[in-house]
């Protein structure tokens, strides 16, 4: 029977679904409805704005019967804003959820029959993020700072996220005076012109220690120390103000140059008790005490004796790499990126760890530099970005013949597509485990054991 919705109507609608991104899935006649903050179990009117061939898009007019799971959301611009998928549900049902979306990719993406762990959940839901970079819009007479709304470059007005620790809201006032009396040039994507882009907040939750970063269209700021003086008013646990330029015209948040203003060039946190220094331009986890349980869970699936080489694909500024050197005999970590070698290597001087060494590359060339050198580790991890691991690294790992691959991943689709892929070339999936690094938000972290067969 051919689809007869359309735009504007209006249609009873019952929740059985939900997709991973937070959107709830009813059908009607057979066809698929999206519905945004929608919670499995509701029974809703839909609003349609939206009808394609396979599937229509929808709001909520009327909830007729609500799930079980809803709550009522505790963020004033949770609808607006995008940063949050799930403060409308108890987050034992984002639990859940999160648990399933790893379970059915391994299953349906990857044909695994293993049967994941039970989900790491943290222990705190708000104020767990250490890191945060808030576009700044409008002018200094009329300013706006918060988040992009979804799929948008619309900022949302929010200086009070849930999400962040509470100095964030002190230093956003502290940024916000300064701009008025100084009258500060807010940047414009349209035109290109202006100074002020982001503000970027970075705390190390084990120190303390904050730092404040002014992202912007050119190489200086007006009295930086009465920002400086501004942001010590509000945050006395202030140790770094730091300039970041960023000129070109893009989407990407932080330009290559960073210059110190005030303080120190970063900040020192601690984590699985080694201490990092973290700059503008460093990778860190957002979540530093769901890291250390990951981190413990790779451990745990490396297995580790101290009698092994263990190499680390993907290592960033080297924190699970510098984890493991405890356990092993070598640790050897590669990443693309320059600044987070660097990074890696003086966060191990740092730590007195002596058994480790960091190669800057590609992955995959890496990868067959040192299967050219006969190089065998025992252990290999994996952390790679969200689209995942290259065919070729794929292939680098398998020739290099490890006894064990602990894959760390921040997508769970794509891990369980190269988990198929290393299936493929003699590698059994053990054990996996979903780990919860983002509460509220819809992204899950998980970990999984390969074994060579």
């Amino acid at each position: 029977m051919p689809n007869q919705l359309k735009k504007n109507d209006r249609i009873p609608l019952k929740i059985t679904g939900v997709t991973a991104e937070g959107s709830g899935v009813g059908h009607d006649n057979g066809l698929a409805v999206f519905v945004a903050n929608a919670a499995l179990g509701d029974t809703v009117t839909a609003h349609i704005i939206k009808v394609k061939k396979n599937y229509a898009v929808a709001r909520i007019h009327q909830i007729v019967t609500p799930s079980p799971d809803r709550v009522k959301p505790d963020c004033p611009v949770f609808q607006q804003c995008g940063g949050c998928a799930w403060r409308h549900i108890t987050y034992e049902a984002e639990c859940r959820l999160k648990e399933k979306t790893v379970a059915d990719a391994l299953s349906r993406i990857g044909h695994l029959t293993i049967t994941p762990q039970p989900i790491l959940a943290a222990g705190e839901t708000d104020g767990y993020r250490n890191k945060a970079q808030f576009p700044v819009g409008g002018s200094a007479q009329e300013l706006k700072i918060g988040f992009f709304a979804p799929r948008s470059h619309r900022i949302v007005d929010c200086r009070a996220c849930r999400l962040q620790p509470p100095e964030f809201e002190g230093a956003l006032r502290a940024f916000a005076r300064w701009i008025g009396e100084n009258q500060v040039p807010i940047y414009s994507e349209e035109t290109g012109e202006g100074l002020l882009r982001h503000i970027y907040l970075r705390k190390a939750q084990a120190t303390g220690e904050v730092m404040a970063c002014a992202v912007v269209n050119g190489d200086k700021i007006p009295k930086p120390e009465l920002l400086a003086g501004e942001l010590l008013r509000e945050m006395p646990n202030l140790k770094s103000l730091v300039l970041n330029s960023n000129t070109a015209r893009t989407n990407v948040v932080l330009g290559p140059v960073c210059r110190t203003l005030w303080g120190e060039d970063g900040i020192i946190d601690e984590l699985c008790g080694l201490r990092f220094f973290l700059s503008p331009l460093s990778f860190y986890q957002v979540n530093r005490s769901q890291a250390e349980r990951l981190y413990q869970k790779a451990a745990e699936y490396a297995a580790l004796t101290g009698a092994e080489t263990l190499l680390d694909l993907y290592c960033g500024a080297g924190t699970i790499t510098l984890a493991l050197s405890d356990h092993a005999k070598k640790v050897l970590g590669a990443e693309i990126v320059p600044e987070a070698i660097d990074d890696a290597r003086e966060n191990a001087a740092r730590n007195g760890v002596k058994n480790a060494e960091f190669f800057c590359g590609d992955a995959s060339d890496v990868a067959k530099k040192l299967a050219r050198e006969n190089l065998r580790p025992d252990v290999i991890t994996v952390d790679p970005p969200r689209k995942g691991l290259a065919a070729d690294v794929v292939e680098s790992i398998a020739e290099m013949q490890p006894q064990r691959v602990v894959y760390v991943s921040c997508d769970s689709a794509t891990m369980a597509r190269d988990v198929k892929r290393l299936a493929d070339l003699g590698y059994t999936a053990q054990r996996a485990c979903a780990v919860d690094m983002f509460p509220r938000a819809d992204h899950v972290e998980a970990v999984c054991l390969l074994t060579k067969e």
